[in-house]
């Protein structure tokens, strides 16, 4: 599946719900359904900076495409990461680069967000560029 179906598939999935509430409960089930990341990975290194929750990110390439893991200490957090996992982990760096995150604006995520929550997002999606920018220039080195 490509990043764009992904994203079409949260957004589907996201439209059965009318309340904003219920969206926010969809988020936290997604969250606590995300598997608990390796403590091995639990380490400042993986720390993402700039969110309020202690978010884990851990991110590694095998075959030529970037794979994501990540944890939070809190559920809607971790719903947040989860999503993000979800669309950009197994694609290829540049793929990952160049996406257009519009599934965030379609299912309102940023809308229903404080503004700490939504500097936390903007600061798991660097990351993980980040990941994807580091495991590109490897590539190229190879």
């Amino acid at each position: 599946m490509t990043i764009n179906d992904i994203q079409n598939d949260i957004i589907e999935e996201f439209d059965l719900f009318e309340e904003p509430m219920e969206r926010y409960d969809y988020l936290i089930d997604i969250g606590k359904k995300l598997p608990e990341l390796d403590e091995r990975y639990k380490i400042v290194e993986n720390v993402v900076k700039g969110c309020q929750s202690t978010v884990w990110l851990h991110g590694y390439e095998k075959d030529g495409k970037v794979y994501f893991e990540a944890d939070s200490n809190t559920v809607i957090t971790k719903g947040i990461v989860g999503l993000l996992v979800r669309v950009l982990s197994g694609h290829e760096p540049q793929e990952i680069l160049d996406a257009e995150l519009y599934f965030i604006d379609k299912i309102e995520l940023r809308s229903h967000l404080s503004s700490q929550r939504s500097n936390g997002l903007n600061a798991m999606l660097k990351q993980i560029k980040l990941y994807a920018l580091g495991l590109s220039q490897q590539a190229k080195q190879a």
